[in-house]
């Protein structure tokens, strides 16, 4: 069976290109055209090629694309013209879009790819972040499971054309981010077998001794002798014994801010006792550590690029929720490290018991601020479907910093209403609380019930990425399977504070 090895890095090369449209020489050339742009530049290069665009109904609107295989002596082997849309609409997200579109025309060339937009009016550096960034991430392929692998050639060299020096300053982040999507990616796509309470904490272990950082993991004794029966009522099913995941980077010199990245550790869902039937897709339940998964990629790229002036708690409590002999039942009352006691009337609303101890643990580390990502609830694949996730925050500056990060990522992030009024769902007639409420508004009900085993005073922020950790036919520059949601964000937060 496979293991979790990373995935080596891709040895693309990322460069400004030297020469002009007119001149440049690679392989495989991509040039964007905006909607009813005359394609004058390139008609100059290779006479016709307007007629040619003009007789395929080639018109510039966005996702629009033309290939054309050239077959000369030198120069480029492949044409591929894009369209980007309105000029007054085109931004990064753009930018990623026709870049991860190039990527993929590129098809089994192993030379190089040369991109050419229409910057004007982007800041340089990150336009060439996000093309670079969008390439590597959109050619990513997970052979780990294959008798033999069936990857095609890749690209050696993307080289962006008609931008200025200063804009590869923006290759420097690249390499660390998208590394720490691909892990994610890898996390959440692996089987249940191989990712284990375990294996996360082995892959802790990893991050530690390549970066330097400091890993605690609390075993079943020590989470009895913290009173976490919350997480440990949900793990009593499995055979595989639960792990709290405790890494932490700090950087060299004084600290001014310090944070907590707490991630859902689910590394398998059967539902408990409330087992997942019919169209609760209980054969996906493998992704439902995929805020785990985020939060250990981002721990890896931070690691990585080594912020200054901050540090970073990353807090995975991880298990599997089985049923046994020994599984919790609907009904019973647990209590949480704080002593808040919880009455259980769903046992597929298990993440938020995990993360309420979790959270717990976070606080006591006293961080400045603590953002929490999880696969939480359906409810919020029904509000924003697969390209948005949601955001509750108790914090209007954390709020507005996350969503600029996710914005800069290129991550959809949508705030929801922490509406308290409907915390009253949650009263329980035996206990403090029930770990669910009623079905209408279901993910703020969750968000309600995380928010009371947050710390006074601490801002936080929580992430339900239930309906963007996985994609069935892929988008943009995510391929069909696990996105690595969250990454980006997270990173951008912590490493470029606002």
């Amino acid at each position: 069976m496979a293991t979790l090895a990373f995935r080596p890095e891709l040895s693309m090369l990322l460069s400004l290109a030297n020469d002009g449209l007119s001149t440049w020489s690679g392989e495989v050339l991509a040039v964007g055209l905006f909607k009813d742009q005359p394609a004058t530049e390139l008609d100059s290069r290779w006479p016709g090629l307007a007629n040619t665009l003009s007789r395929e109904q080639f018109s510039g609107k966005p996702g629009q694309q033309l290939v054309v295989n050239l077959l000369e002596a030198s120069g480029p082997q492949r044409l591929v013209v894009m369209g980007l849309g309105d000029a007054a609409a085109f931004n990064l997200d753009g930018v990623r879009r026709a870049a991860a579109a190039a990527a993929r025309a590129a098809g089994a060339s192993t030379g190089r790819l040369g991109l050419q937009l229409n910057w004007e009016g982007l800041e340089p550096t990150a336009a060439a972040g996000a093309a670079a960034e969008a390439v590597r991430l959109s050619l990513y392929t997970d052979q780990r499971f294959r008798k033999s692998s069936d990857a095609k050639p890749q690209p050696a060299g993307l080289e962006l054309i008609g931008l200025p020096p200063q804009a590869a300053a923006g290759f420097e982040r690249v390499n660390a981010d998208c590394a720490g999507v691909e892990l994610a990616r890898q996390l959440v796509a692996a089987p249940p077998n191989v990712v284990t309470p375990a294996a996360l904490a082995q892959t802790a272990a990893e991050i530690a001794e390549s970066y330097g950082l400091e890993l605690t993991v609390l075993e079943r004794a020590d989470c009895e002798a913290r009173g976490m029966g919350a997480f440990l009522a949900v793990s009593q099913g499995s055979d595989l014994d639960p792990k709290l995941i405790h890494l932490v980077y700090r950087a060299e010199g004084e600290v001014t801010r310090r944070l907590a990245l707490v991630g859902k550790g689910l590394t398998f869902d059967s539902g408990g006792y409330n087992l997942k039937v019919g169209g609760a897709q209980i054969d996906m339940m493998k992704f439902d550590m995929g805020g785990s998964a985020s939060v250990f990629g981002a721990m890896r790229a931070i690691a990585e690029r080594k912020p200054a002036g901050v540090e970073v708690h990353m807090i995975v409590a991880s298990c599997e929720n089985m049923i046994n002999g020994s599984a919790v039942h609907p009904g019973d009352i647990v209590s949480a490290a704080d002593g808040t006691t919880i009455e259980i009337n769903n046992t597929d609303a298990e993440g938020r018991l995990t993360l309420a101890d979790a959270l717990l643990y976070a606080c006591e580390q006293k961080p400045d601020a603590v953002v929490d990502v999880a696969t939480l609830t359906g409810a919020i694949v029904v509000a924003l479907g697969s390209e948005m996730a949601g955001l509750w925050s108790n914090n209007d500056d954390l709020a507005e910093s996350l969503d600029r990060a996710a914005e800069a990522g290129g991550e959809g992030l949508w705030r929801m209403p922490l509406r308290r009024s409907y915390k009253d769902g949650l009263k329980s007639k035996l206990a403090d609380f029930k770990n669910t409420g009623p079905r209408p508004g279901g993910s703020i009900t969750a968000a309600l019930f995380l928010e009371h085993f947050v710390s006074k005073g601490i801002a936080w922020a929580h992430v339900d990425i239930a309906g963007t950790v996985w994609s069935d036919k892929g988008q943009g520059m995510n391929p069909a399977g696990a996105t690595g949601y969250g990454v980006r964000t997270l990173v951008n937060w912590v490493c470029n504070p606002s």
